[in-house]
């Protein structure tokens, strides 16, 4: 007996759910490289003259405007804090996140003892783009980085004092806190983490990321 065209039709539908559900946690399987869509503009960075590893560039507003990641572009969002800066930060990539149409996943480390494990989490997931915002993170991610440069970080709000290729940071006048016992800046302003300035901080960042300039810091104050 034949079964009735409406049951084979709602089970055929269960197994495309089912399906759909799956894939969603399947960042394991193989994807494209992730390029850039679009340039940066000229007031980004001399690309005739690309900028030295640890370098500090300092583009015009806007220059990173033109640079989109490609479809199915992974990324993890690493914080900690709860403090004000943070969760603007942390505002700004989930944004950014949405008008992309980025995959984007987020590990938030509870306690010191949670920072370095929270590091090798986000690792493991095997992402595009490790995006990090808490100053609490520097730290540890000085200790963790240089011992996985295949795998590309993006420091906003704050820098690693010696950064390695593989770690690019969005930073200003108001944030730069660099860790190692430096201390924070006598500079810093938490008030300058404004919606539109962690906004452009993470554009800037990804652009340059996505343009294969990494390693260095980029500079906002000319925002």
């Amino acid at each position: 007996m034949r079964p009735h065209l409406p049951f084979v039709a709602a089970l055929a539908a269960a197994a495309a759910l089912a399906a759909g559900c799956g894939s969603g946690d399947a960042w394991s399987r193989p994807h494209p490289e992730p390029v850039a869509v679009g340039t940066l503009g000229p007031e980004f960075v001399d690309r005739a003259s690309p900028p030295a590893p640890e370098a500090t560039v300092t583009p015009q507003p806007g220059s990173w405007s033109g640079v989109h990641p490609s479809k199915d572009y992974r990324v993890v969002l690493l914080t900690a804090g709860d403090d004000r800066p943070t969760k603007a930060l942390v505002k700004a990539v989930d944004d950014w996140a949405d008008d992309e149409d980025v995959d984007l996943r987020t590990v938030a480390a509870d306690s010191p003892a949670d920072y370095i494990a929270s590091i090798v989490e986000a690792m493991d997931m095997d992402p595009d783009l490790i995006v990090t915002a808490g100053n609490d993170l520097i730290d540890p991610l000085a200790t963790v980085t240089p011992n996985h440069l295949d795998q590309p970080f993006l420091v906003v709000g704050a820098e690693l004092a010696e950064p390695t290729q593989n770690v690019t940071a969005v930073d200003w006048s108001g944030a730069s806190f660099r860790g190692e016992g430096l201390g924070m800046s006598s500079t810093y302003d938490a008030a300058s983490f404004t919606a539109a300035r962690c906004a452009a901080a993470v554009r800037a960042g990804v652009a340059a990321v996505l343009s294969d300039l990494t390693g260095i810091v980029v500079w906002l104050d000319a925002h």
